[in-house]
């Protein structure tokens, strides 16, 4: 991962290139970490608003991500009783997140993909 070279003061923002180092291709998946967790977190809300589920359990498990004018985060959730949901956030420049799609239903082992 690069700092974000753009002086916009936003200290947690950074660049992530694909494994090809293609600009707007998404990464492999790779296993979702605390700063990931941090992310779903504070969407959530947008989360029970849009699907009316009220998960019984909240983990990111993993997650891809895509450059875009900011980053698109895929993150594979378990939302409890062995389902999971797949999260589209979008992140801009400035570190500010929204949910932008969502897919419920998904099994353990269904792959991240483009959605």
């Amino acid at each position: 991962q690069l700092a974000c070279p753009l002086d916009l003061g936003c200290h947690s923002h950074r660049l992530v290139l694909n494994m090809s180092g293609r600009p707007g291709g998404t990464t492999q998946a790779r296993p979702a970490d605390e700063r990931i967790q941090a992310i779903i977190d504070r969407v959530r809300p947008a989360y029970l608003e849009r699907t009316g589920h009220n998960p019984t359990a909240w983990e990111a498990k993993e997650v891809a991500t895509q450059v875009v004018a900011g980053i698109n985060y895929f993150v594979k959730v378990h939302v409890g009783e062995g389902r999971h949901a797949h999260l589209r956030i979008y992140e801009n420049l400035r570190g500010e997140t929204s949910l932008t799609n969502v897919q419920t239903n998904k099994g353990a082992e269904e792959p991240l993909t483009y959605f």
